[in-house]
């Protein structure tokens, strides 16, 4: 049997302490008695854990594992990410033990900062919720974050990106340890997409931290505004009554990116918004947000969202009687 721990403490999402082992004991039904399965545990170097939501967790002790799944913890932007690394020492060291035998060791959604603060993810790639790779991509430079990825495994470490994509990444595990035809059927079973390959269809980038100063800003919101008129970098610099050079200059310092970089990203945002509620074609989109040509424009949807304009409609068409 495969022996599977998760980390449980205090402030950790339940329904991830208990996400993973409830999809390897359907994967145990669906495999047979026939098969070795999953041997399942919830550990944790301290007696009494009380999850987010004040859940309380029956937990055991620490024990030898194959895999050691850490699930991720309630956090919003703007919090003290440092204090509740500094209120985890015990936990850090647990995972940081696990490594150093030889085990698996897998973060769901943000609980990468765990991983990241034992030292598992220097020189390695890794993802995490969209909501946070940027934070996490600054605070440990020496880590490559991958943030449209739903599942990144690097010499023995896992990360996943937020909440759901536990289960992408139960289904992986599944698939290595009973086949892919089990995993298929417990997808089947469970009503778990088993085909995603990236979170960047689901970011919604006004819960982002917003970039840019006065001057970046008011340029963003004339192209926000303008999100069909043909870009002309020289118009726009004397629009604001500055050089095209300065005009890059000062966007790339307070934006971090050029104009036309965040006026695509805009247009595929509307793009978006369209597909998601309205019946218009996808040409009609397109010129809508100031493309001509289809083809380049459902290439660089595809670039932002992982999907084709098509398929991202199909998947994420709201029912016009709940808008």
């Amino acid at each position: 049997m495969l022996r599977v721990g998760v980390l449980a403490y205090p402030g950790c999402f339940a329904s991830e302490v208990f996400g993973v082992p409830d999809l390897l004991t359907m994967a145990t039904h669906v495999a047979g008695p026939e098969h070795a399965g999953y041997e399942v545990s919830v550990v944790s170097p301290r007696r009494r854990v009380v999850a987010s939501g004040g859940v309380a967790v029956t937990v055991s002790a620490l024990r030898e594992v194959d895999v050691l799944v850490v699930p991720g913890f309630e956090l919003a932007p703007g919090q003290d990410i440092d204090a509740k690394i500094a209120n985890l020492a015990p936990e850090i060291e647990a995972i940081r033990s696990h490594a150093a035998a030889g085990d698996v060791v897998v973060s769901l959604c943000v609980g990468a900062f765990l991983l990241a603060a034992a030292g598992l993810l220097d020189h390695r790639r890794a993802t995490t919720s969209w909501l946070f790779a940027d934070e996490l991509a600054q605070r440990y430079p020496e880590t490559e974050v991958r943030p449209e990825r739903l599942v990144v495994t690097d010499r023995g470490v896992t990360t996943t990106a937020a909440f759901s994509a536990m289960y992408d990444f139960a289904l992986e595990l599944i698939r290595e340890h009973s086949g892919a035809e089990v995993a298929r059927t417990t997808a089947r079973v469970a009503l778990v997409d088993d085909a995603r390959s990236s979170q960047m269809p689901y970011v919604d980038t006004r819960l982002l931290p917003q970039p840019g100063n006065a001057f970046s800003r008011r340029v963003m919101r004339w192209l926000d505004q303008n999100l069909a008129v043909r870009y002309d970098l020289a118009a726009l610099a004397g629009r604001f009554n500055v050089s095209t050079r300065t005009l890059l200059r000062r966007f790339a310092e307070e934006a971090g990116q050029t104009p036309l970089e965040y006026l695509h990203a805009s247009r595929v945002r509307r793009a978006r918004h369209l597909l998601e509620t309205t019946d218009r074609t996808v040409a009609g989109i397109c010129a809508a947000v100031g493309y001509r040509d289809p083809g380049t424009f459902a290439a660089l949807f595809a670039k932002h969202t992982g999907r084709r304009p098509g398929d991202y409609r199909a998947a994420f068409r709201r029912d016009p009687s709940t808008l």
